[in-house]
């Protein structure tokens, strides 16, 4: 495999995942289901395989 295709296998999944979990997050937002003044996240990323296991933590401001 070129680094160029990896590179884009890479990027189609990350924004496969950002695009999905922004969708869950409004969705939760709009139904109502979530109070507070700002949203605590957390996601972990994790390739079995290769021993990766990647946490980024963050908080959403909610409108």
């Amino acid at each position: 495999m070129s680094e160029d295709a990896f590179n884009m296998s890479i990027r189609k999944f990350l924004k496969e995942v950002g695009v999905t979990s922004q969708r869950k997050i409004e969705e939760r937002v709009r139904n109502g289901q979530i109070g507070g003044e700002k949203l605590k996240v957390r996601m972990t990323l994790t390739a079995e395989s290769i021993g990766l296991k990647h946490v980024v933590e963050g908080e959403i401001e909610l409108p």
